[in-house]
């Protein structure tokens, strides 16, 4: 049985006259972390956006767990089992912290036609294990997420995606407004999926990190993708050469 777990063929994201994704060919292996990088514009984030259904690809195969898939939207993907923290965190501000881990996904006490009562207590033991298994530490739950500050927003979104990790989790610049502690947070946060087995995409501009947490960086420029590199055998000027388009031209599938 093959090991791996994620695969793009021919991927291609075209808006209009603009070619923001071409040819991506992309190999994700069981229990592996990729980080995936590039200057701005390079198709990160289109890449991102058409593996988890939030666009519909222009061409191209996605194939996750063994089957080609054509998710109708993020939901879909998400009850496939891939997770993602977006870069737009997609939290609902009105909404307390275990409403907004369980969103979409709350427990109920019953469901009885157009009437149901939510388990809210359910929920929320759940949410205290969430956070304390990720160390994620929000003084209180019951807050409204608007009420929250940025670091503290972006850790629940992160310690929704971890809690409910099963097959794939795809993180879209997750530190990029993070200081220092919060940032170490959500380091170690990936570090337990790595310890968990869980598969991950990573997309930061972040190279200190992306040597501290992968196993292989993928670069992209101007929307395809121009290297696959071990961590163990690259370093960040050779990664840089390959940002900037002094290195690179390469074709093919990268795993």
């Amino acid at each position: 049985m093959s090991d791996i777990i994620l695969e793009t063929r021919g991927l291609t994201k075209h808006y209009g006259g603009v070619q923001a994704l071409d040819d991506a060919n992309f190999i994700l292996h069981a229990g592996e972390h990729v980080a995936v990088v590039g200057d701005n514009g390079a198709g990160k984030s289109t890449f991102v956006r058409q593996i988890t259904a939030v666009e519909q690809r222009t061409a191209g195969q996605i194939f996750f767990d063994g089957k080609e898939v054509t998710h109708a939207g993020p939901l879909d993907a998400r009850e496939a089992g891939i997770e993602t923290v977006f870069q737009t965190l997609a939290l609902a501000d009105d909404l307390d912290v275990p409403s907004n881990l369980f969103l979409g996904r709350e427990i109920f006490k019953f469901r009885l036609g157009p009437f149901s009562w939510l388990d809210r207590k359910a929920m929320r033991d759940r949410t205290m294990e969430a956070l304390k298994t990720t160390a994620v530490k929000i003084p209180n739950v019951d807050n409204p997420i608007r009420n929250m500050s940025g670091g503290q927003r972006q850790c629940v979104a992160i310690a929704r995606t971890a809690a409910f990790a099963s097959k794939l989790v795809i993180m879209d610049e997750p530190t990029a407004a993070l200081g220092v502690q919060e940032t170490a947070q959500v380091e170690n946060i990936i570090r337990g999926l790595k310890e968990r087995g869980i598969p991950m995409v990573l997309v930061s501009h972040n190279l200190r990190q992306v040597f501290d947490l992968v196993d292989r960086i993928v670069v992209f420029r101007r929307g395809r993708i121009v290297a696959s590199l071990r961590r163990d055998e690259t370093d960040g000027n050779d990664i840089v050469s390959y940002i900037t388009g002094v290195k690179g031209n390469a074709d093919g599938a990268f795993a």
